[in-house]
């Protein structure tokens, strides 16, 4: 990527990532639960990348270790409990700025970042195991939340005509928001349905365990606002 440019216009390589664990669901209260992303793309000149599988950790964090520019590498906890998955022995990348579609779909878009990239699948697979009336949903994984690959988004959109993004940072300021505002301005004209965003309950998130689960979205959320839009009129 293009290096940065100081206050002068001169061309400065910051090559620095910093990583940094968030995400609840491991009764860490308030105190060590956020997610944090939305304070960081609000920053011009960082780069923001949220991976949501072993596989495009690696790869992302050799992308972004290469980069000129400063990265902050955020990792949701529960990724470090997944399953153990195949990761290549060798060097290679995932390119910043490269969304990845890791389930097709024709009814309805669904952008999902980290750790509700796993409960986007559970609720697509859901979705289309429906006896009557079953739903299509495509799911895309930004892996970088800046650059942001609107161009895979927006195509996404213009083939369904509907979007969904679920994140578990609050709705209020949250990255969601800034996702929303571009397809609304790009895309408005092929949207039949409003943008919708599922995202986590506006409060620092407790310790108790039933109610930190209540703050957090999750398939179940998820799967009712894809059925919601996709029930409008208009909807075959």
């Amino acid at each position: 990527g293009e290096a940065q440019r100081d206050a002068e216009g001169r061309s400065v390589s910051m090559p620095i990532v910093i990583r940094g664990p968030q995400g609840g669901g491991h009764r860490l209260s308030a105190q060590h639960s956020q997610s944090l992303e939305a304070w960081f793309t609000a920053v011009p000149g960082l780069k923001v990348v949220m991976p949501s599988t072993p596989h495009d950790a690696k790869g992302l964090l050799l992308a972004a270790v290469r980069d000129p520019n400063p990265v902050i590498f955020l990792e949701h906890k529960n990724l470090y409990q997944l399953p153990r998955s195949h990761v290549p022995d060798g060097d290679y990348e995932v390119p910043l700025g490269v969304a990845s579609i890791l389930r097709e779909g024709t009814d309805v878009t669904l952008v999902a970042t980290s750790n509700m990239v796993h409960e986007a699948l559970k609720a697509a697979g859901r979705l289309a195991a429906r006896k009557e009336q079953p739903v299509s949903v495509e799911v895309i994984d930004p892996r970088t939340l800046w650059p942001l690959d609107e161009a895979t988004i927006l195509d996404s959109v213009q083939r369904t005509s509907r979007l969904v993004i679920a994140h578990e940072a609050p709705r209020r300021g949250g990255w969601g928001g800034e996702l929303l505002s571009v397809v609304q301005e790009k895309a408005f004209d092929y949207l039949d349905a409003p943008i919708t965003i599922v995202a986590g309950r506006d409060c620092p998130l407790p310790y108790n365990a039933a109610l930190e689960k209540a703050c957090i979205p999750g398939a179940a959320q998820i799967a009712e606002a894809c059925l919601a839009v996709v029930q409008r009129p208009g909807f075959d």
